[in-house]
This record gives C-alpha cells, sequence and structure tokens, in this order.
C-alpha cells in the first residue's frame, strides 16, 4: 500500500459537503457585504450579505465577529471560482416557516415592524419569512394612505399559510375590530346618560361632529354645540380636538352628545333678566320680512317686529336695520316656557297719547307674526 501524500491525508481529513446541507462554521473574516466562515472544507464558505438577510440597510461587521460560530446551509459547492455559497436566511426562512405554521395552527398574535409600505399592503418580516398583510385587512375600516405605519410595530394573526408557493397572509383586522369591540362593550358598562366624559374629534361633518370616546363614537349635533347659534361645526371644531361632552342619550350603539350644560344654560336666569319693561342692548343677527331676531346674548335671541322697529312705519326691517347692528330696545313680552322674547324700540320713547290706542292695535299684531316666525324657523332648521 502506497503511502498517501500530504496533500492526500489532507483532503482525506477535510469533511464532503452538499448543496442543502446544513453546516457550522467559524467566522475567520467580516467585511461590511461579507462573512467568509471555516466550515471544514478544503475552500471557505463565503456569506455575502443578500444571503444573510432580506434588509439591505445591515452592515454585517455589525453583527459578527471572527471566532463566532454559526448555523448556515450549503447553497451551491462551487461557483465556478472554487468557492463555496453559503446562505443563512434560506437556513432561518426553513426555520421561519416552521414557526410561521405553528403561529398559523395555534391562530396566535405576532408582532413585527413594518418592513415595506407597498401599493396594495404592507410587508412585514418574521424570522427572514416575509408575511404579507392586504389593504384590505390592515384595518376594519378603509385607510388610503398606509405610509402612516412604515416602521410601526403592528399585531397581526396568520390567515393564509402556503409553503408551497411562499405565500403567507397576515391580518390586522380582525383583531382591531376584536379590541374595538372589547372596548366599546367596556364603555357600555362604564357610560349612563347625564355623564360627562372625555373625547376627541374624529370627523366633522356640516350636520355635527363625531367624537371618539374611547370604544365607540358619539354624535354632537350642530343644535347641540352651543347655546347660541353655530354657523357650521368645522368653524368651531377641527379634527384631533379634545372635548368634554355630556352624554345626552344613549340608544342601542347610538350615543348622543352635547355641550348645552345646565349651568351655562342662558335661560336658567332669562326671567330676571329680561323681564317685561326692562331695557336691553343686542345685536341684530338675522331678518325676516316680519322683523330682525336680536342676539342678546348666545342662546337667547328675541324677536324686534317690524311693527316695532320706529315710530313712523317701516315697510320691511332691512330698510332700516342691517346685521351685526346694535339696538336697544324694552322687553314688551317674555314666555320662558317657550323661550320667546319680543322687543320693541317704539316702548323706548315717550309715550304719545294720541298714538296710544293704535300702538295697543299693533301688540297683537306682534305676537300673531311672532308665532309666525318662530314656526317658520323651527322649520327651517328641522
Amino acid at each position: 500500500m502506497s503511502e498517501l501524500t500530504f496533500e492526500q491525508m489532507l483532503e482525506e481529513s477535510l469533511k464532503t459537503i452538499h448543496a442543502g446541507e446544513v453546516v457550522t462554521g467559524t467566522v475567520i473574516d467580516v467585511k461590511p457585504d461579507e462573512i467568509i466562515l471555516n466550515i471544514g472544507y478544503k475552500s471557505d464558505g463565503i456569506l455575502s450579505k443578500n444571503e444573510y438577510t432580506n434588509d439591505s440597510s445591515v452592515d454585517l461587521t455589525t453583527v459578527a465577529k471572527v471566532g463566532d460560530t454559526m448555523e448556515v446551509k450549503i447553497l451551491k459547492v462551487n461557483d465556478g471560482e472554487g468557492q463555496v455559497l453559503l446562505t443563512y436566511k434560506r437556513l432561518a426562512a426553513d426555520r421561519g416557516s416552521k414557526r410561521i405554521e405553528e403561529a398559523y395552527n395555534n391562530k396566535e398574535v405576532l408582532t413585527a415592524p413594518v418592513a415595506q409600505v407597498l401599493e396594495g399592503g404592507l410587508s412585514v418580516i418574521v424570522e427572514e419569512v416575509r408575511i404579507f398583510i392586504p389593504a384590505s385587512l390592515v384595518s376594519d375600516t378603509y385607510e388610503k394612505d398606509l405610509t402612516k405605519y412604515a416602521g410601526q410595530e403592528i399585531e397581526f394573526v396568520i390567515s393564509e399559510y402556503n409553503p408551497k408557493r411562499r405565500r403567507y397572509i397576515g391580518d390586522r383586522r380582525q383583531l382591531v375590530a376584536a379590541r374595538k369591540a372589547e372596548l366599546q362593550k367596556e364603555l357600555f358598562e362604564r357610560i349612563k346618560e347625564g355623564d360627562v366624559v372625555e373625547g376627541v374629534v374624529k370627523n366633522v361633518t356640516d350636520f355635527g361632529a363625531f367624537i371618539d370616546l374611547g370604544g365607540a363614537d358619539g354624535l354632537l349635533h350642530i343644535s347641540e354645540m352651543s347655546w347660541g347659534r353655530v354657523e357650521h361645526p368645522k368653524k368651531m371644531f377641527k379634527v384631533g380636538d379634545k372635548l368634554n361632552v355630556l352624554i345626552k342619550e344613549i340608544s342601542g350603539s347610538k350615543i348622543a352628545l352635547s355641550l348645552k350644560f345646565d349651568d351655562a344654560n342662558p335661560w336658567k336666569d332669562a326671567a330676571s333678566k329680561y323681564a317685561v319693561g326692562n331695557i336691553v342692548t343686542g345685536k341684530v343677527a338675522r331678518m325676516t320680512d316680519f322683523g330682525a331676531f336680536v342676539e342678546l346674548e348666545p342662546g337667547v335671541d328675541a324677536l324686534l317686529h317690524v311693527s316695532q322697529i320706529a315710530k313712523e312705519h317701516v315697510e320691511k326691517p332691512s330698510d332700516v336695520l342691517n346685521v351685526g347692528d346694535e339696538v336697544t330696545a324694552k322687553i314688551v313680552d317674555f314666555n320662558e316656557a317657550d323661550r320667546k322674547i319680543s322687543l320693541s324700540i317704539k316702548a323706548t320713547f315717550a309715550p304719545d297719547p294720541v298714538e296710544e290706542k293704535a300702538e295697543d292695535s299693533d301688540a297683537d299684531v306682534v305676537s300673531v307674526d311672532i308665532d309666525a316666525v318662530i314656526a317658520a324657523e323651527a322649520s327651517e332648521e328641522e
């Protein structure tokens, strides 16, 4: 038997390797985009950054150092230049696939940062396995712009697992819906009509604002935003505003809110402030053919009938008054039950005995016209 040469003995002492085999290697050199490992073979193994991770921003010198040991998979025994190509991410992906399978079977909630925002959804990576969350499964409501999720850590479950096609689908929507249902239940168990709670303006429309109460939304109708007149909700609130609101009514899952707190009710002391005979000052808020509505304070309007604007005949209020004009008048009628107040500028002048009879006749007309105008306005607001 012939003696083996040193080279032959060395070669026989080295193990044989095959593509797909998992081996343990020792790091002998590290560069930002490449790791060299001694795998006990005649050639060292090359692990490129692309085969280490899917994250292109990683600097390999920050994740490995000379002397470290790591498990890798043989990708190619000979790349044509005598080098052995290795992969770490595919080994991790194989193990990650099993991890995803367990999560899928157990309906486990996974947590991972959003690696990429795509046109049709979000991409997250769990143990080197890329999972796609379609836009329709990101939330329980449609979200046109998903960029706010970039880099954000989110929870989800695996709704589809198909390793053969490398298809892994995540679902965040069902978790969001379940959490909202839980918060809604807790909210309705906690609140009752008459409570004052804190909320955040979620949306503002022409007819009101929707307030997030932390589990359910309540509607703050435009008619409940103030004791005074509200021109438009968007002039009062913007999305994100924090408010303390009154729970006015709870009907099933619907919550009606109000900012009309009783202690701020302008009609609370109206009987004394606006007693018949008192002289008051207010601003013309709006006008009709019948007269002008004068705001005495936010939430308290009084009607100045056209026949009571001046001693001389006035055809229509706009002939002598403009919206915003300040007027001083006498209270000639106060109806607290119906919240109606009638004014007269004529009555502030010294009485003329010759005209007293005619003025008494005018007063009857005022009463009829006030009711007609108030009813017409109420109908328009409804």
